[in-house]
């Protein structure tokens, strides 16, 4: 049986819907999204991902077609038609549909999508083997914060990590680790986890600052700071975090092991928090 999509107002099977080839998603990379983790068949810190996509249509002077609860809805019933235990809920809104202009059109409706993807997010076997990483230059523009769905140079980072026997690809800009392809980055240092402070170089990722908080909450040292690609190698621990990885522990970065090259204790202790308090507050 095929999943139900949304598209602009509908519950639609994938089979059918469609959108525009004049969409502004599809020609400029006009457009933002979300994704949401549903665990027990429930939605994982749904109104930080809510707020995040306010900011990023703010960002881009793009409306908004639906309110926070009419999002809300289109979550649940998403969830519910498509049997989702556990997975994720994607969500895409684009400037809409107009002739080809790089000036921003004064009257498109926006295009609105959301699908579900039903996959493990608890059992993940690289939760317990950890993963390894590849450095590559961060030569993405300048506005990471805003979650655009302009992902071509994060996919070409994903294939440099396939092609090198690793998982994933760390980005560096002047000597400092920026983030992940698609998470946050952090390092452990003794007893100080590490993760570069938040401004238009990174996403500010919605894990990221739950995890933040959770690590304060149990007296965990933070330091919100840049790190470069050799402090990270010489840490006692790495691990990334995002809505479908939770948080990962990192085991290898270019090669080289990190700590004893095996997934460390606090890093699996902040993944056990996580999962508990965002399993016991899903709505």
């Amino acid at each position: 049986m095929s999943r139900t999509v949304y598209v602009n107002g509908e519950y639609l099977p994938e089979e059918e819907a469609r959108v525009s080839v004049f969409d502004r998603g599809f020609l400029f990379a006009d457009g933002v999204y979300e994704v949401t983790s549903v665990l027990d068949g429930k939605l994982v810190d749904f109104d930080g991902h809510a707020k995040r996509l306010e900011r990023s249509l703010g960002e881009l002077e793009m409306a908004n077609p639906v309110t926070r609860d009419e999002l809300l809805e289109i979550h649940r019933e998403l969830v519910t038609r498509n049997a989702i235990t556990e997975g994720m809920v994607y969500l895409q809104i684009t400037r809409g549909a107009a002739d080809r202009d790089f000036a921003f059109p004064v009257d498109a409706t926006p295009t609105i999508v959301l699908f579900t993807q039903s996959m493990p997010l608890i059992e993940k076997p690289t939760a317990k083997t950890g993963i390894k990483i590849v450095s590559i230059p961060d030569l993405r523009w300048g506005r990471r914060d805003i979650k655009t769905v302009q992902l071509l140079y994060p996919s070409m980072g994903k294939m440099v990590a396939k092609k090198a026997g690793a998982d994933d690809a760390w980005m560096v800009q002047d000597d400092f680790v920026t983030e992940g392809t698609s998470n946050n980055a952090w390092i452990v240092s003794g007893n100080r986890i590490v993760t570069r402070h938040l401004g238009t170089e990174i996403l500010h990722g919605i894990t990221r600052a739950a995890v933040l908080r959770m690590a304060r909450e149990v007296q965990m040292t933070v330091e919100e700071r840049p790190f470069s690609l050799a402090e990270a190698k010489a840490a006692d621990e790495a691990f990334v975090t995002s809505a479908s990885a939770f948080v990962m522990p990192v085991v290898e970065i270019d090669g080289q092991p990190v700590g004893q090259g095996t997934p460390g204790p606090l890093s699996r202790r902040l993944r056990e928090i996580y999962i508990d308090e965002m399993r016991a507050a899903a709505i």
